[in-house]
């Protein structure tokens, strides 16, 4: 008989390890200062999001922004096809935060899952952006204007990073935040639509 448990309890075991995802980051969030495009979408401000609107933690890809990661015309939705709504830019029309070039600004992540992480990056548009069109790598100023390092450090579940917008900056531009996980192989990826 005990034979007979034991063999069911590692059958039952072995069954419960095949529903764990293999190497996804345990980490899941999203900016929401600037408010980024996902939580417009879970907050009901836009429409017609699909997926995003019940999973604005969820935009998750591979790491190594800007030399890697998610494909350019992908970055908003971290590459991951699941919310390639992120990615649609609805003829510039996202509703945007307005700020100011130069100013100090606080930016802040809401981390429903922490993990060990790298750092947080922050991107600016560049003078060739247009909000028109899907974010691509040649929109973007490819050295971060604030990168916040962890050095494996696990984040409290709310984060915020003081840092200054840069100057000269005028119109709809965007900023896009990546966060990267220390000890797997991806990053979470936040778009947010802003107005100098």
């Amino acid at each position: 008989m005990r034979r007979k448990i034991g063999a069911a309890v590692i059958g039952l075991s072995a069954a419960c390890l095949t529903l764990v995802p293999a190497g996804g980051a345990a980490g899941h969030g999203y900016t929401d200062t600037p408010t980024s495009r996902q939580v417009f979408c879970a907050q009901g401000a836009v429409t017609d999001c699909g997926e995003i609107q019940w999973e604005p933690q969820s935009v998750e890809g591979p790491k190594g922004f800007p030399s890697h990661g998610p494909s350019d015309g992908t970055l908003c939705a971290g590459g991951n096809s699941r919310f390639a709504e992120l990615d649609d830019p609805r003829g510039g029309a996202w509703p945007a935060t307005r700020v100011a070039a130069g100013q100090n600004y606080t930016f802040r992540w809401r981390l429903t899952a922490r993990h060990a992480t790298t750092d947080f990056r922050y991107y600016l548009t560049n003078d060739r952006y247009r909000p028109d069109r899907p974010l691509t790598r040649a929109d973007l100023d490819l050295t971060p204007f604030l990168t916040v390092p962890y050095n494996g450090r696990i984040p409290d579940a709310t984060v915020s990073h003081q840092g200054r917008l840069p100057a000269g900056k005028t119109g709809r531009q965007m900023i896009l935040a990546v966060w990267t996980i220390a000890d797997t192989g991806n990053a979470f990826y936040a778009c947010s639509d802003v107005e100098f």
